[in-house]
């Protein structure tokens, strides 16, 4: 038995120090995970069950550029440290779900807001501000080995040397391990999958020509043009 058509690339992201890649399966990305951003974005700060949508895995993009994408004039940034897991299962024990962890890297959530607010507005799904084409800019997978588990650490973003974005890993209100819970509750995880873990304060928009800058300390940075 065959294909009736080519089989898609595999997606796969850079590991920091070896020639090996990531093969990445799905990006769950947390909405509204730190306090700061949840009040920016008019929302009640307080302790609420977590949230998730997801983007594609071939929406990552590790070249260092972002085109700018088409039908919006409004696209944000959002710097979030990205966790990659080495493996997974349902209803995972919130006290073994760092075992799954692989490493970690730096990423950009990159949002069409005007179109995603557009959604919100009408009761709908999210996909076309969030699951678009180089959505995901990210730089290579730190493994854990290296870093520790991540619980705290200076996160930021610059945006044409002006810093935009300032917070710290252990303002996130659900912890690394609590998502990894979480999830594996509502859906079948596995090694290969990314979670992105959301943002600070500070989100803005972006336009052709600027150059981004993010941080998360213990991992590294990663800088991307808009194109």
């Amino acid at each position: 038995m065959g294909y009736v058509i080519d089989l898609p690339q595999q997606v796969a992201a850079a590991i920091e120090g070896t020639d090996d890649t990531f093969p990445v399966r799905r990006i769950y990305c947390i909405g509204r995970n730190y306090a700061d951003h949840a009040i920016e974005m008019g929302h009640d700060p307080d302790r609420e069950p977590p949230f998730f949508f997801q983007k594609n895995p071939n929406n990552i993009v590790q070249d260092g550029k972002f085109p700018y994408p088409p039908h919006t004039s409004d696209v944000h940034y959002e710097l979030e440290m990205v966790v990659a897991l080495k493996s997974g299962g349902r209803n995972i024990p919130l006290e073994s779900a760092q075992d799954h962890v692989f490493g970690y890297a730096v990423g950009l959530d990159m949002t069409r807001r005007d179109l995603q607010g557009q959604m919100k507005k009408m009761g709908r799904p999210w996909e076309i501000g969030k699951a678009f084409e180089h959505s995901a800019p990210m730089g290579p997978i730190v493994p854990v080995s290296k870093t520790g588990c991540l619980d705290q650490g200076a996160v930021s973003l610059l945006v044409n040397g002006v810093e935009r974005q300032k917070g710290d890993l252990n303002q996130m209100i659900w912890k690394v391990p609590e998502m990894i819970n979480y999830l594996s509750e509502y859906y079948e995880i596995a090694g290969g999958d990314l979670i992105m873990s959301g943002t600070p304060a500070g989100v803005g928009a972006i336009q052709k020509g600027d150059v981004m800058i993010g941080k998360v300390e213990g991992v590294g940075e990663i800088e991307v043009v808009v194109v």
